[in-house]
């Protein structure tokens, strides 16, 4: 009895990495094997990436207070020292924001904190 090999669900897995390969360059995108390891490791990079943006992001906030706030003459840490004890609960996000785009509303809060 010949051997089965179901070629319908294999086309069409086939397929579906082509697919993903889409708009990858060179043999990436229309090459089986290449576009397979092509798709997995873009699959892989953007399991990590997601984890990496937070932290990315996190980390320009950070830059983004320190630079606000050494303007008025604390440090970083300094001010969100006495932003906690002030019991004043506002994000790093938010925070880098006011410092961006209103900094009239961030000396205001740098001054309550002082």
């Amino acid at each position: 009895m010949p051997r089965s090999v179901n070629a319908v669900a294999s086309r069409a897995r086939r397929k579906k990495v082509l697919k993903q390969a889409k708009g990858y360059f060179g043999r990436r995108s229309n090459v089986w094997t290449v576009a397979k390891n092509a798709v997995e490791k873009g699959l892989v990079y953007s399991y990590r990436d997601r984890k990496a943006k937070k932290r990315e992001f996190r980390s320009l906030w950070i830059q983004r207070i320190n630079a606000g706030v050494r303007e008025h003459g604390l440090s970083y840490s300094q001010f969100m020292g006495k932003l906690a004890k002030s019991d004043i609960e506002i994000n790093r996000k938010v925070l880098a924001d006011l410092a961006m785009n209103h900094p009239e509303a961030f000396k205001a809060i740098v001054d309550s904190v002082k």
